[in-house]
């Protein structure tokens, strides 16, 4: 017979990753788009944990509306459109 263990959870609250600097000598379009991938992917994980599961109900006013909630700039179009194509990726 199995028998399931269950590990608690930490109690310490998370903490985030030291964050690296990016590598030196790319173009300024590649440091644009990587930190765009990053945004759209905050956002989209954002709205998963919200509960916008369908990227139809995710337009840009409730991106933006996410993002001001999370302390981000607001999201370009072009982000917000990276945002519902990361929701849609998922199901």
């Amino acid at each position: 017979m199995a028998v399931a263990t269950v590990t608690p959870l930490p109690l310490e609250p998370w903490k985030p990753l030291r964050k690296k600097p990016l590598p030196a000598g790319r173009p300024r379009e590649w440091y644009v788009s990587h930190n765009r991938r990053l945004k759209a992917m905050r956002l989209a994980i954002a709205l998963l944990d919200a509960g916008v599961y369908i990227a139809s109900k995710a337009d840009d006013k409730t991106i933006r509306a996410t993002a001001h909630t999370l302390g981000i700039h607001p999201p370009s179009t072009t982000t917000c459109r990276m945002v519902r194509a990361l929701i849609r990726s998922t199901h």
